[in-house]
């Protein structure tokens, strides 16, 4: 598939749905904790033995560090884009199976506030 070459932004990110990006999206939530590897397989029900394996591959791409048993996410590879990534991913998660992404044409009937601007009728006219 074609991308807009001077807009598009290329990421090393793990791919959704890997351990790799459920350990990155957990650590950039929490970026003023760290946590041991075995805290991770835990709290996030991943095999003990992936998480070091992925921690490593992390660590080789700039995404985490750590201090002796401790994993944190790195502050400066968590550049906006990044974020923006993660982030968009968080909030589809968090609101996922509400009512709008139940009814994806919620916004069919909404009010066009420009064409009311125009409208003799409206209060903002008089």
């Amino acid at each position: 598939m074609p991308v807009d070459f001077e807009n598009y932004q290329p990421t090393e990110l793990p791919d959704e749905d890997t351990n790799g990006r459920r350990i990155l999206e957990f650590l950039a939530a929490n970026p003023e904790l760290g946590y041991r590897a075995g805290e991770l397989a835990e709290e996030l029900d991943i095999p003990r033995g992936s998480v070091g394996t992925t921690l490593s591959r992390l660590e080789s791409r700039g995404f985490v560090r750590h201090k002796g048993e401790y994993w944190a996410i790195n502050p400066e590879a968590y550049d906006a884009h990044t974020a923006s990534v993660i982030g968009l991913r968080s909030v589809a998660d968090q609101f996922e199976g509400d009512y709008y992404d139940r009814n994806p044409d919620w916004d069919a009937n909404l009010i066009d506030l420009s064409e009311r601007e125009n409208d003799e009728n409206s209060p903002e006219a008089e």
